[in-house]
């Protein structure tokens, strides 16, 4: 049939008609959808959505809508505008209208900090093609006649922006993902998931069992029930989001064009027109905003899908009050609708997109706090790395595995109230948060240095940024200026480089590997060669497509048997990588992750040498324990594996020991190096140094979007190695 005679109204197919799919998608929201019509556009074969209740059902169908090109981060953005351009076309495409409108977005400044903010952003806009300005009180005011303009300083201008109905977008990528050749099937409620000793899965169903290749989890608030079923807890909480529709205001209908959509950061809600009327959606604060914990304990409630909360206008009245305060012609308005549904959100609020680590073949898209924005750039991402083995640019802030064990329930409901109390704050450089923390990971030396240092948040553990000393203005302090630990971060700097310093290392991921393939394993993961026993080297995992997927420093500390070491945020990303390579290529290896048990210490400076030679019978000079070496030895007899190795730049060892070593081991360090002026340094100094020596980074200088030798990484990419896939 023409797609053209499709019409809006769904027909439900409750029937499997296949036994056999190379992907099944799990939940149909627009962002299930999005994925089954890519992947089936993109000529995948044998596709199928399975859906429990009807399509849009959770938090599709209440959805405000809003579109909009602004993201503070870098490759994000191109998510939200492929979605765009995606939505501009798609009722050409599939004969169904979306109801989108495009009439702009201004993100209102009132305050000097927030001016601040818009130029801090401006200076990221070049990164992308999108339009964005900044622009003057009497540019937003011709754009929105409507404002209290003694409240505005300057606005942030996106044209494009927008607003789509969500159900009709969702109909109408169904109706192509159809044309395509993907199968939507509902009501059919997954039951079960089993996997198989090949790596597929059985995929059960009151209908029956469909064997997939890989199976995507796209459920939504249902994402944890479907992660249980493969043994794993997705750290995700429902919240309650309410926004408010007018009936008709004589100022609205007066005008000639459509508002473009508004979003007063310090009022902290989104506002746009809605026909005659206006419709506006609040951020409560944190202490405020409502969780629907209920549903992580006892599960989502059976027949949930096109249900709504109850309104609670108390919970929301001073951002009401601040909207009035803006739009004064809201005083005089009537509230004609009070919507109140639940939104997945992640304990960052920003989803999690991509294979998971430790089950295979099994890929997720969830926890998305904007799925309408983002629905048709994920459904592209993850359709493009499903078929390429790749993912086509970086995205690690949206990887599953960046959470783990030490995600609790109690953590990721400290941080979703956090982050939807948090949606229109400030982001400043260098954000910490503080909500959920300390987790049950912090770190060893955590109770030691925590009223010494300002710390920050890597994967659970807690890592001295900067330390304090007399006189300093102390705390977290962010400023788009000159912040309080520049001259802290200076003196640290100096301490390194003229003396010595000792730095907290212990969020380092890092894994052992052994076993008949361990070298043979290593030779094909790894650009560089595979170092000697007792050696160490850098390393870069690449793509097929040659971009630099991790780098590590990989030892071998024995025969056959390698230590290999990440950072911090990398840990499960690359764990993930490593795992499947294995499995691909049949290796007889063992790889033990022993992140959680190892602490880590760098000593670096000039006076290392010194310092640590007092602490062990082991000859640390340079003739004996040369750059690049290991050994294993004994300091005031604590046993660790010490690599000759900074990332300061400077003459330094990492020291690799029990977690349960570290208060001993750092306490006989800093006694040691009492005569040579021994102190502590952050890993802000740590940075600025290793910058200054040209030391690159995986995730500044590198990452999914660059090759190594863009990256300037030849001297570690060995081109004649004879590499076989």
């Amino acid at each position: 049939a023409a797609v053209k005679g499709l019409t809006l109204k769904e027909n439900p197919s409750p029937s499997l008609r296949k036994d056999k799919a190379d992907t099944v998608i799990i939940g149909g929201g627009c962002v299930g959808v999005s994925l089954a019509y890519h992947l089936a556009k993109a000529g995948l074969k044998d596709v199928i959505l399975l859906e429990k209740s009807e399509l849009t059902a959770g938090s599709t169908w209440h959805a405000a809508g809003l579109t909009t090109y602004f993201h503070p981060g870098i490759n994000l953005k191109k998510i939200h505008a492929y979605s765009i351009k995606l939505y501009e076309k798609l009722e050409e495409e599939t004969g169904q209208a979306v109801g989108f409108h495009q009439p702009g977005s201004i993100r209102i400044a009132s305050t000097p900090t927030r001016v601040d903010e818009f130029k801090y952003q401006m200076t990221r806009a070049g990164w992308h093609p999108t339009e964005q300005y900044l622009i003057t009180p009497e540019k937003v005011q011709e754009l929105f006649p409507l404002l209290n303009m003694d409240m505005v300083l300057a606005g942030l201008y996106n044209p494009g922006d927008g607003h789509i109905d969500p159900y009709s977008l969702t109909m109408a990528l169904a109706a192509g993902a159809r044309k395509y050749g993907a199968q939507l099937n509902y009501p059919v409620q997954v039951t079960n998931l089993n996997p198989r000793s090949d790596g597929t899965w059985e995929v059960e169903t009151p209908l029956g069992v469909i064997q997939a290749k890989r199976i995507v989890n796209t459920a939504g608030f249902w994402a944890r029930e479907i992660g249980k079923m493969v043994g794993l807890e997705h750290p995700l909480i429902p919240v309650h989001h309410q926004y408010v529709v007018t009936s008709t205001i004589p100022e609205v209908k007066a005008l000639r064009r459509e508002l473009p959509v508004i979003r007063d950061l310090e009022g902290s809600y989104y506002l746009r027109q809605e026909r005659d009327g206006l419709l506006f959606g609040p951020y409560e604060s944190e202490k405020k905003m409502k969780l629907q914990d209920s549903w992580v304990t006892n599960g989502v409630p059976p027949g949930f899908g096109k249900e709504l909360f109850e309104s609670d206008l108390d919970r929301i009245m001073e951002h009401i009050e601040a909207a009035m305060e803006m739009v004064p012609v809201l005083k005089q308005a009537n509230i004609i609708n009070t919507i109140a549904g639940p939104i997945t959100y992640s304990p960052d609020i920003l989803p999690m997109v991509g294979p998971h680590q430790g089950v295979r073949n099994y890929w997720v898209a969830i926890g998305f706090g904007y799925g309408i924005i983002h629905a048709g750039g994920i459904g592209k991402y993850l359709s493009d790395w499903i078929l390429e083995g790749e993912p086509p640019f970086d995205l690690i802030e949206l990887d599953p595995n960046r959470y783990g064990k030490w995600t609790t329930t109690e953590y990721t409901a400290a941080k979703a109230r956090e982050s939807y109390g948090f949606n229109n704050i400030v982001g400043y450089p260098k954000e910490e948060r503080f909500a959920g923390r300390p987790t049950e990971r912090a770190g060893a030396l955590y109770d030691l240095l925590r009223s010494k240092c300002s710390m920050g948040f890597h994967a659970g553990w807690e890592q001295p940024h900067w330390f304090y000393k007399p006189g300093d203005e102390i705390g977290y302090k962010p400023s788009f200026r000159r912040t309080n630990w520049f001259d802290p971060v200076g003196r640290e700097y100096k301490q390194v480089m003229e003396k010595v310093g000792v730095i907290d290392l212990s969020p380092f991921g890092k894994f052992k590997v052994k076993g008949t393939d361990s070298v043979k394993l290593l030779d094909h993961l790894f650009a560089n060669v595979v170092p000697k026993v007792g050696t160490t080297n850098i390393s870069h995992m690449l793509t097929p497509r040659g971009k630099v997927y991790a780098e590590l420093t990989v030892s071998q500390l024995y025969p056959g048997e390698f230590m290999l070491v990440t950072g911090s945020g990398s840990e499960l990303h690359d764990l993930r990588w490593i795992e499947e390579e294995i499995v691909r290529g049949g290796y007889k290896v063992e790889i033990e992750n022993v992140t959680d048990e190892m602490g880590v210490l760098g000593v670096a400076g000039p006076y290392a040498r010194q310092v640590l030679q007092k602490l062990t019978a082991e000859d640390l000079s340079d003739v004996s324990f040369k750059f690049l070496q290991s050994k294993h030895l004994k300091l005031s007899d604590i046993a660790v594996t010490a690599i000759r190795i900074s990332y300061t730049g400077e003459l330094g060892w990492e020291l690799y020991h029990r977690k349960e070593d570290s208060v001993a081991l750092y306490s006989a360090i800093m006694e040691a190096g009492q005569k040579e002026g021994i102190d502590n340094f952050g890993t802000y100094a740590l940075n600025a140094l290793r910058l200054e020596k040209g030391f690159r980074a995986w995730g500044a200088e590198m990452n999914c979007d660059t090759n190594p030798l863009e990256a300037g990484l030849e001297y570690f990419v060995k081109l004649n190695k004879v590499y076989v896939l």
